[in-house]
C-alpha cells in the first residue's frame, strides 16, 4: 500500500514532510512553552504541525518497510524510525495541554469579570507542563536528527565515502 507513487518510492516523499513538520513543531512547542503570550497566536498552529507529523510518521515507517524490499535493510535507521513515534506522541500531548491550559486560563480570567464560574489553571501545573514540553521538544529534535542521519548514511554512505576516498588521492 505504501510503496510507490508514479514509480517513485513514497518513503522519501513522506519523510520530507515529517522532517519539516516535526522540527517546526518542536521549535514551536519550545516557543509557546517559554512565551505564554505566543500560545494564543501560534498554539493551534504548533499543535497542527505536531499532529500532522505524528500521523505521517507511521506512513513513513510503513513506506520505509516497503522500500526495504527494493533496496535492502537500512539497519539502524529502521529501528530509530520506529522509535520516533514514541517521542512525537508526548510532544503532541504536551503542546496540546499548553494550548488547552492557556484557553482555560483565559476563560477563568474572563469569568472574574463576568458572572460565569470557570476554574483557573494552577500556575505550578502550567510551569510543569511547560518544562515537560521543552524536554519533549528537545528529545524529539535529537531523535529526528538521529533518524535522519542514519537514513542519510544508509542511502548515501557508500556513494559519498567511495567518491571522497577516490578524490583524496587526486588532492596530493
Amino acid at each position: 500500500m505504501f510503496d510507490l507513487i508514479n514509480g517513485l518510492p513514497i518513503h522519501p516523499l513522506v519523510v520530507h514532510a515529517v522532517v519539516v513538520l516535526l522540527p517546526l513543531a518542536a521549535i514551536g512547542t519550545i516557543a509557546i512553552a517559554v512565551r505564554p503570550d505566543w500560545r494564543r497566536r501560534y498554539g493551534v498552529l504548533v499543535v497542527v504541525a505536531a499532529a500532522l507529523s505524528t500521523v505521517l510518521t507511521p506512513v513513513a515507517t510503513s513506506s520505509g518497510e516497503a522500500l526495504e524490499q527494493h533496496v535492502g535493510n537500512p539497519g539502524e535507521h529502521a529501528e530509530l524510525g520506529d522509535q520516533l513515534i514514541w517521542f512525537e506522541i508526548p510532544l503532541l500531548l504536551l503542546a496540546l495541554a499548553l494550548v488547552w491550559f492557556d484557553r482555560r486560563q483565559r476563560a477563568a480570567d474572563a469569568s472574574t469579570h463576568a458572572s460565569t464560574d470557570a476554574k483557573a489553571v494552577s500556575p505550578t501545573a502550567l510551569k510543569v507542563v511547560a518544562a515537560l514540553a521543552v524536554i519533549a521538544a528537545l528529545a524529539t529534535s535529537v531523535q529526528v536528527y538521529r533518524v535522519g542521519d542514519s537514513g542519510a548514511r544508509a542511502a548515501w554512505g557508500d556513494q559519498v565515502s567511495s567518491s571522497s576516498s577516490a578524490g583524496d588521492g587526486d588532492a596530493d
